[in-house]
């Protein structure tokens, strides 16, 4: 046999040996059973991503306690007629402040289901599932997929999906879709205006995300409820100026959209200054870009800076602006609902750089919260009348309270006390009472059949006037488009005091509409 036939033919075998092995490789890794973090929760990437209503903590151990109570409940009303709602919202971090995050929202949802479920002959009780979509939302197709199955099922009759606690294109994919097949969405935590529908003119008009409600005033409504409250400082003038950020987030472009929707008085100030962080949750060089930030902005006249960005780059800019030696002037930083979670990520080495040598504040922090527990006692204390829209949160609020001492009383432990301040807790309790509300009145149709998935989410444009829902974060009255009508904003300080670590502050309500809501939350036919 000639040499170049017997080379051609080693070739050959060679080759064919090699697509055996491959094809054999790829034939067990088609056919192997995917990683799984327990049943039902499959492991891609080093997250659990999936479903869950049996306590499973998707090792993240802060959540543990509080995952085995919402089980525990599930399995005290198993047997009573009950519907499945899911609470969406990534569930894993490497960041103990982002885990302990997690931990209020769940802490809030937990105690909402319990509030929901009680009472004897009020069916239908929530059970709850937890849905993990990967950082950033970022396997929500996959979950959406699961929920989308369970919403035709039987065994587990899903009825609404709530949590969503960021802002981001694919948390509003996951939106979408849920709502393209009817499934109800409430959400809580979400103030990008792009997650929301907007206000009907003669209420046949097509919705975006049909069956969605919220809860939560959007960025443009949070920032004319700033405005409201600062008066004259509320509108943008040549001492204030707009610092954003220039990735693509939808809650950072609308909440710089609804500050430069305010409007301008006198001469025009310094123009808007971009920077660009790397993702939500990391620095980058955003550092040095603040710092010339700064620099330029000591060089204006402005005392008063809106900040369009994430907490993490907030902190790193406030920071960097008290550094600043600027003729001893105070900065004013005002930002988004995002930065409730601020405090939690302050250092008391940062406290004490926002103070500054002289113990005074050199810069203090305000946005438009979506709640603070000493919002309604120190309105009310200033009030000789008791006007509805105040005693009646104020109520919710001790019921809210009512619930942690009972929790507490019961020996059930929730991994912390919960702590209202962030107003996680509150916003994610008053979006469970809202849905128990929804499906009560639901079933109160006459049958006995358990209602609908198109049956909950025809209920949200009902929730006003007499069929309010008394919020411990305000009263909910929701517009035939799903959304909160006048939902105030509790303005909050983060002030740093003299020493130690500082405190929020709540310092007074701010209105969208610029007036409080009307008697019985009575929705104005022009809204």
């Amino acid at each position: 046999m000639p040499r170049w036939l017997q080379l051609l033919i080693a070739v050959l075998t060679a080759a064919a040996i090699g697509l055996a092995v491959w094809g054999g490789i790829s034939l067990y890794q088609a056919g192997k059973e995917p990683d799984t973090c327990t049943d039902g929760i499959e492991k891609i990437d080093g997250e659990c991503i999936g479903v869950n209503a049996d306590g499973y903590d998707f090792e993240t151990a802060e959540i543990s306690d509080v995952a085995k109570a919402i089980a525990a409940e599930n399995k005290r009303i198993e047997k009573q007629p009950h519907v499945t709602v899911a609470m969406m919202l990534p569930l894993q971090s490497d960041k103990p402040s982002v885990r302990r995050q997690i931990r209020s929202d769940l802490q809030g949802a937990y105690l909402g289901q319990r509030r929901a479920n009680e009472g004897e002959g009020e069916p239908p009780k929530i059970r709850l599932a937890l849905a993990n979509p990967g950082r950033d939302y970022g396997r929500q197709k996959d979950v959406v997929d699961t929920l989308l199955e369970w919403a035709d099922s039987k065994q587990h009759k899903l009825r609404a999906v709530t949590g969503f606690n960021l802002s981001l294109d694919t948390t509003e994919a996951a939106v979408k879709r849920l709502t393209k097949h009817r499934v109800p969405v409430l959400a809580s935590r979400i103030s990008g205006d792009r997650i929301s529908n907007k206000e009907t003119t003669n209420g046949t008009d097509k919705l975006k995300f049909p069956g969605l409600a919220r809860i939560i005033p959007t960025n443009g409504d949070a920032a004319k409820a700033l405005a409201d409250y600062n008066g004259e400082r509320g509108l943008r003038n040549q001492k204030t100026v707009l610092v954003y950020d220039s990735r693509e987030d939808s809650y950072v472009q609308s909440l710089a959209d609804a500050f430069t929707s305010i409007k301008e008085k006198g001469p025009a100030g310094q123009a808007a200054i971009p920077f660009e962080s790397p993702a939500i949750d990391e620095a980058g060089t955003t550092g040095n870009q603040f710092a010339s930030i700064a620099h330029n902005i000591c060089g204006s006249s402005a005392d008063t800076v809106y900040f369009a960005g994430r907490t993490l780059h907030l902190r790193i800019f406030a920071l960097k602006l008290a550094a600043m030696q600027c003729e001893k002037r105070h900065y004013t930083i005002i930002s988004g609902s995002d930065a409730a979670s601020l405090r939690q990520n302050m250092s008391e080495d940062d406290w004490g750089d926002l103070r500054g040598a002289g113990g005074k504040p050199k810069v203090t922090v305000q946005y438009a919260a979506p709640a603070h527990p000493g919002a309604w006692k120190a309105e009310l204390a200033e009030r000789t009348d008791k006007p509805q829209y105040l005693k009646e949160p104020d109520e919710a609020l001790g019921r809210l309270e009512d619930e942690i001492d009972a929790v507490h009383d019961e020996n059930i432990n929730l991994g912390s006390v919960p702590d209202l301040k962030d107003s996680r807790t509150m916003l994610v309790y008053d979006g469970l009472i809202t849905i128990g509300t929804a499906l009560h009145q639901a079933q109160q149709g006459g049958t006995e059949d358990l209602p609908s998935r198109r049956d909950v989410g025809a209920q949200w444009a009902l929730l006003n006037s007499q069929s309010r829902v008394q919020g411990s974060s305000g009263l909910i009255c929701l517009t035939s488009s799903g959304n909160p009508y006048d939902k105030p904003a509790a303005i909050v300080e983060l002030d740093p005091g003299t020493e130690g670590k500082g405190e929020l502050k709540f310092v007074g309500l701010g209105w969208p509409t610029g007036r409080p809501q009307l008697p019985n939350c009575v929705i104005p036919s022009s809204s």
